[in-house]
C-alpha cells in the first residue's frame, strides 16, 4: 500500500482500486464493527459509510484513491499548521502518493471545503463535487465560532449527557476531542477568514449537493450558533448555476443523511461519468 507524506511530516496510508478515470476522496475504507458501530449508527452515521462510497465508485468504472485524513487527523493532529494551503498540499500528496496527475474529487462537509480549496491552487483537477458545503456563500465565520466553541470545551469537557444519541443533536453525545484535535480546526477556519467564495472562477465540471434540511442549529452549549449549509444552494441558486455548477438538493435529508452512500451514489457517478 502507498503512503505519502504530508505537510508535517506525518504519513499516511493511500488505497487505490478499480480502474478508470481516477477520483481522489479522503475516506476511510476501514469497516468498522462493534460497540463502535453501533455507537455510529445511534448518531446517525454509517460505519462502512467510505468502504460503501469507495466500492460503487470502482464498480462505476473508476480508479477511487482513498485515505482516511480525517481519521489520520484525529491521532496525528495539527493544530497549529492546518490552513487550507496545508490541507490543499496534503491532498496533492496524496494523490501523487497514488501515481495520479490527473484527478476529480469529491469531498462532504469539510472535506469538500477542503475540495474547493485544493481546485483554486491546482490544475491538476478533471472535476470538484463538493456535498454538504456550499461553493458560493460558505458559512466560514459560523464555523469559525463553532470551532472555536469546541475547541474550549476541550479544555473543559462539559459532562457526558444522560440520555441517548440523537442524530444531529451534537448536545446529545459526548465530548471527547483533545486541545489539539480541536486547535487544527480553529487553524484552518482562521486562515479561510480572507477568502472570498463569490471570488472563485474555475473551469472544471463541478458539483454541489446538500440535504435540503442541512442547515445546523447548535445549543446553548455551542452559544445558539446557526451553519447554513443547504439554505446557500436555495437562496443563491441561479447565481450558482450561471457560475457553472450543477446543484442538487437531497429531499427530507439532513447532514447526515445526505451524506450516505444511498444518497451520493445516485448523484455523484452520473455526474462523474458525464465529467471524465
Amino acid at each position: 500500500m502507498p503512503t505519502a507524506r504530508l505537510h508535517d511530516g506525518s504519513m499516511i496510508d493511500v488505497k487505490v482500486q478499480g480502474s478508470g478515470p481516477a477520483v481522489l476522496t479522503p475516506v476511510s475504507t476501514r469497516l468498522i464493527e462493534g460497540e463502535q458501530a453501533d455507537t455510529m449508527r445511534a448518531w446517525g452515521a454509517d460505519p462502512h459509510l467510505g468502504h460503501t462510497l469507495a466500492t460503487g465508485l470502482a464498480e462505476a468504472g473508476f480508479t477511487v484513491i482513498t485515505a482516511d485524513y480525517e481519521g489520520h487527523l484525529n491521532e496525528h493532529p495539527a493544530p497549529l499548521t492546518l490552513t487550507a494551503d496545508a490541507v490543499a498540499a496534503d491532498l496533492l500528496a496524496i494523490a501523487d502518493a497514488a501515481g495520479a496527475e490527473w484527478f476529480a474529487y469529491y469531498g462532504y462537509s469539510w472535506t469538500a471545503l477542503a475540495g474547493l480549496q485544493l481546485a483554486i491552487r491546482t490544475d491538476r483537477l478533471t472535476a470538484l463535487a463538493m456535498g454538504g458545503f456550499p461553493p458560493l456563500d460558505g458559512p466560514y465565520e459560523a464555523m469559525l465560532a463553532v470551532t472555536n466553541t469546541a475547541h474550549r470545551m476541550a479544555g473543559d469537557p462539559p459532562p457526558p449527557p444522560s440520555g441517548e444519541a440523537v442524530p444531529g443533536d451534537w448536545d446529545s453525545v459526548a465530548f471527547t476531542q483533545t486541545p489539539d484535535q480541536t486547535r487544527q480546526f480553529v487553524t484552518l477556519y482562521k486562515s479561510l477568514r480572507q477568502f472570498d467564495d463569490s471570488q472563485v472562477r474555475l473551469d472544471i465540471p463541478r458539483l454541489a449537493f446538500a440535504g435540503e434540511n442541512d442547515n445546523i442549529q447548535y445549543g446553548p452549549a455551542w452559544d445558539n450558533a446557526y451553519v447554513a449549509l443547504a439554505e446557500p444552494l436555495m437562496k443563491r441558486k441561479t447565481d450558482i448555476l450561471q457560475r457553472g455548477w450543477d446543484v442538487r438538493l437531497v429531499q427530507d435529508a439532513d447532514h447526515m443523511v445526505a451524506m450516505q452512500a444511498a444518497a451520493v451514489l445516485p448523484i455523484l457517478v452520473p455526474f462523474l461519468r458525464s465529467s471524465l
